[in-house]
């Protein structure tokens, strides 16, 4: 069951390489199809395409495919190519020759195009929606151990105090970047691609506003060649952004892995939340958080892909674009599962009593201590020897006293302006 089917059999071998997983991956735009298809049939019969009745039966058949498709009982059987053949077949096989006419005026191209377009706007729209929770928790960590005090580093070495408070506001902080980014991906998607059919639009006297409106597109791609040059460059923005998102998340992880480690020693979470050894009874192992990392890192890896499946291809149309969709989808269905996780795991974050008096934390004041001598009169650079030379001479002795007051620090964390900040 094929939209181009012509009447003669294409080889097997070749058509089982060319679907390849289009049935599987078309699960995830079933329902995006759906939509296109309702307000493409409402647009056919305003230009007396199709009559009242034939919209209202269509109307109808797409909805039983709809409710389908949300009961998870829709299924694209061995026999469809891909999901729009299974739909059309669908609605043939109970409205007859009304169904047939569904396909007037678009082509499957702009089919694909357009379900996509509606399956990356909700997706990206999910994902903010999902980083802002996750944002909140951040926040709510950050208030709740602000006055926990944390060793900060540079270069993996004891550098100068930090705390909780900064550190779960500082990855709440990154994440409003992040979703400046998926603003802009989103404003990128919502533009629809339907009536550029195969790319060179149609003689039919379609009303590209009326589809525009029906599905809820800020606008649309007006020139037709535009249009379907966008798929590629819509999932390249698309990799670039959801790997944005996931490299503050794989970074924060990767903290968290070093922190629950014994040489460290900052963290914990419950026993329920980790994994231990089959041979070492006291393994504790951040195995979630090492799966967010390595999953992350692999979304990240999606944006090279796009780039070199679709870099240098002309205009037009061309199969290679089918490519793109398969990891493109999976990266969205993946990030949308991890931040779930991470911030029901986050939630559950111990934060352990930090010992700033052991040697190994000596030094941590030593930038505080020279900025003391510099109140009291005396120049930086000469403070920055004294300082110095007493920890070479064995002879320093940390003073923790000094507070810091300016905005974004250990005590001044803003966290109402960083919240204030992101963006609606």
């Amino acid at each position: 069951m094929k939209l181009w089917d012509k009447g003669f059999t294409i080889d097997k071998q070749i058509e089982q390489f060319t679907v390849g997983n289009d049935r599987e991956i078309d699960i995830h735009i079933a329902k995006y199809d759906v939509i296109a298809s309702r307000a493409h049939a409402k647009m056919l019969q305003k230009i007396g395409i199709i009559t009242v009745e034939e919209l209202v039966d269509l109307l109808s058949g797409l909805k039983i495919l709809e409710t389908q498709i949300e009961d998870g009982t829709f299924e694209i059987d061995g026999q469809f190519e891909d999901v729009h053949s299974k739909i059309e077949f669908e609605l043939t096989k109970s409205l007859g020759e009304i169904g047939k006419k569904i396909h007037t005026a678009r082509s499957r191209n702009d089919q694909v195009l357009v379900a996509l377009h509606l399956y990356y706007k909700d997706n990206l729209s999910k994902i903010k929606s999902k980083t802002k929770t996750f944002f909140e928790t951040l926040l709510q960590l950050a208030e709740t151990h602000k006055e926990a005090l944390l060793p900060g580093y540079t270069h993996l070495q004891v550098a100068m105090p930090s705390s909780f408070g900064l550190w779960f506001s500082a990855y709440a902080e990154l994440l409003i970047d992040d979703v400046y980014l998926l603003n802009a991906a989103i404003k990128t998607i919502d533009q629809n691609p339907l009536g550029s059919a195969a790319g060179y639009g149609s003689s039919f006297p379609i009303d590209r506003d009326i589809t525009t409106k029906e599905m809820g597109f800020e606008t649309l791609k007006y020139n037709v060649v535009a249009a379907q040059m966008s798929r590629g460059k819509s999932e390249r923005t698309i990799a670039a952004t959801l790997g944005g998102l996931a490299n503050t998340m794989s970074r924060f992880a990767m903290d968290i892995c070093l922190y629950m480690s014994q040489n460290f020693g900052f963290i914990t979470f419950p026993d329920e939340l980790t994994t231990g050894s089959s041979i070492m009874p006291h393994k504790k192992n951040p195995d979630v958080f090492e799966l967010i990392r390595g999953k992350c890192n692999k979304i990240q890896a999606l944006q090279t892909e796009m780039v070199l499946i679709t870099n240098n291809l002309p205009s037009g149309y061309h199969r290679d674009f089918q490519l793109l969709k398969e990891n493109t989808i999976a990266a969205f269905e993946e990030l949308k599962a991890i931040l779930d996780i991470f911030n029901y795991a986050i939630q559950q974050i111990v934060v352990k009593d930090i010992d700033l008096n052991d040697d190994k934390y000596k030094y941590l004041f030593t930038v505080d201590n020279i900025n003391n001598l510099v109140v009291d009169g005396m120049s930086f650079r000469e403070a920055y020897q004294k300082i110095g030379n007493e920890v070479q001479a064995g002879t320093y002795t940390p003073d923790m006293s000094k507070k810091h007051s300016h905005i974004g620090s250990i005590h001044n964390l803003c966290l109402n302006k960083i919240k204030d900040k992101f963006p609606e």
